[in-house]
Order: structure tokens, then sequence, then C-alpha cells
């Protein structure tokens, strides 16, 4: 049972591999971080974390501290492993840059050698038992997909005059994206290609707006995912190239602050338009800085997380449902 599941999960990740496709990019969309799958994935306007590189990364201007994090996920009852390393650097005036490097494997794929069926017919195939396939595999590769994004933001304040109104509105926009190199590699074959993502994200004080001090914050994000056409072309005689889609995220975020309570209340929706396009929703709550509880929904998949700060570490995890197997997410975050 667990060979023909390892088999199907197998020819689900990797088969657009072996010929010119439009899904080859679809690995990364299980998407970087910890807090942002506790959320569904709808992260693209709150992007306020190191993950935000590849959520939207637009957001990393308004990290003002040198931030660090590590995730490692088990996927589909272990049978592959998903693991995510960020850096976040500020800069002078606003700017910041980032670096995210995000790695799937899939071990121990099991293969069959057919070569000693080359120029044999089908009926000495059906009445030669030593040409029948044996079941046993011949041996076993491995299968890894990388990619490697490097990130610049820059984040411009203003106020927009509403004379009409006699106030003026506070606004935050942040200007960024980034460059990713892919490298995937399936048994003795690789595949290369080289992308681009353009975002931005607008922050607003709804306070100030409807003129009512206990109100909190609107985030709203744009992130323009392989704008520039994305192909991966692997090393094999025949040329093949894969197809990286474009797709656009497209996200809107509340953050709440809720004083008698010490606590802040963050909600969040993100669309994608990749496909017949997908909903995220997620939900936050923060307790004084110092533990977290999130939920989330998207394509029929239910997520839930928790985080725990301690010495200004964060301690995260995520759960994931899916038909293949509950997923689990654990990183570490840190800002120093």
């Amino acid at each position: 049972m667990k060979k023909t599941f390892t088999l199907t999960l197998t020819c689900l990740l990797i088969a657009v591999s072996l010929s010119a496709g439009r899904y080859a990019g679809d690995y990364m969309i299980i998407g970087s971080g910890v807090r942002a799958m506790g959320m569904g994935g709808a992260f693209a306007a709150l992007a306020d974390d190191g993950s935000a590189v590849f959520w939207n990364a637009s957001g990393i201007s308004g990290i003002r501290q040198r931030e660090a994090t590590a995730m490692h996920a088990f996927l589909y009852n272990g049978l592959a492993s998903y693991d995510n390393i960020t850096y976040v650097q500020p800069l002078p005036n606003d700017v910041s840059i980032g670096l995210n490097l995000t790695r799937l494997t899939i071990s121990k794929i099991p293969y069959f050698s057919e070569e000693y069926l080359i120029n044999t017919s089908v009926d000495e195939r059906i009445n030669n038992s030593a040409l029948h396939l044996p079941g046993v595999p011949d041996g076993y590769f491995s299968s890894t997909d990388d990619f490697y994004q490097f990130a610049f933001a820059k984040r411009f304040s203003f106020e927009a005059n509403m004379g009409w109104l006699f106030f003026e509105i506070p606004f935050d926009v942040c200007l960024g994206g980034n460059v990713k190199f892919i490298k995937r590699k399936l048994r003795n074959n690789y595949g290369t290609g080289t992308g681009i993502d353009l975002s931005c994200k607008v922050t607003t004080d709804l306070a100030v707006i409807f003129d009512l001090e206990e109100l909190g914050e609107l985030d709203f994000g744009m992130n323009f995912q392989d704008i520039a056409g994305t192909d991966i072309a692997w090393d094999t005689p025949n040329k093949i190239k894969d197809e990286v889609l474009f797709n656009t995220k497209v996200g809107i975020a509340v953050r709440q602050p809720i004083p008698a309570l010490k606590s802040k209340l963050n909600v969040a929706y993100d669309y994608d338009y990749v496909y017949e396009g997908t909903s995220h929703y997620g939900v936050e709550w923060e307790y004084n800085d110092k533990a977290a509880l999130r939920a989330g929904y998207y394509e029929k998949h239910f997520t839930a997380g928790a985080s725990i700060n301690i010495y200004d570490i964060n301690l995260d995890y995520a759960l994931i449902t899916n038909p293949l197997g509950l997923t689990n997410r654990l990183g570490l975050r840190l800002r120093f």
C-alpha cells in the first residue's frame, strides 16, 4: 500500500518534469513560512515577517530589525519534506533586502529498469516468464526542487490631503520585488529557470478615516508572480521547457487592537487568479506579543496554527489538512 502511495505521490508532484507542461511551478504554491500557512495562505496583505519574500516582497520594507526564520514541513505522511530559510536585512531610508531558500525533497522513489525488454516482441514478453516485470525496484532515487529568491523593497510614507473633509489620511506605500532562480533535479536530469515577482502593499489608519480611536489599520497587497514569464529548461536531449504560469495575488487585511484584552485580531483574505482562482481566508489572535492562535481555509482545506514568544524567539506550528495526509509545519523566527 505504501509503495502504491509513494508512486502516486511521485506522479502527482514530478511527472510534469518528464514532458513540457504548464504546471512546473506548482510545487512553489505550497508556500513559505509557518505563520502564513496557519492562516490558510491569506498573507499577501499582512506580509510582515520573513516569509513576505515569497507572499509579497514589498512587505519586508516594514521589518526594521534583522530577521531570520527556518521552517520544516512533513508532507504526505512523511514521504516528502519541505524546508525553508529566510533572512531580512533592513537598510537606511526604509529599505530592506531579503533572501528566501526553499527545497522540496521526495526521497527513495523506486525505479524499474526495462532495458532487458529492448528488441523483444509482445508475444515474447507474454510467453517468457523471464521477461515479466518482477515488481521489485532496481534501485531508488530522490527528486529535489529548489528555488532561491532575492528581494528588495522600499517604504514611502505620506499623508493624502482630503481638504473637503478637513483632514489628512496617512498612507504607507511599500514597493518591492524579487528575482528567483529555480533548480529541479529528477534522477540524473536537471531543469533550471529564472523569474521575477513585483509587488506592492498599502497601509492606512482606519482610526483616522472614521475618526474612531479604537479602530486599527487596513492593509492591501498585490503580488505579480513570474510577471516576465518563467520557463524551466531541462538538460534532456530534446531540450524540454516547462512553463511556470503567471499569477496575481490580491489580498486585504484588517489589524484590530483589543487593548482591554492586551490583544490584537488580524483578519485576512487573499485571492489567487491562477487556474480557476482560489480564495484564502485567515484569522489570527495575538496576545500581548507573547502568543498567538491562527485558523484558515482554502480549497476545502482547513488550517490551524499557534506561536509562542520566548525571549524574542518565536516558535511556530501549523497544521494543514490535505487529501494525501495531514501536513505539520514547525518553524522558528528570530529578530535581532
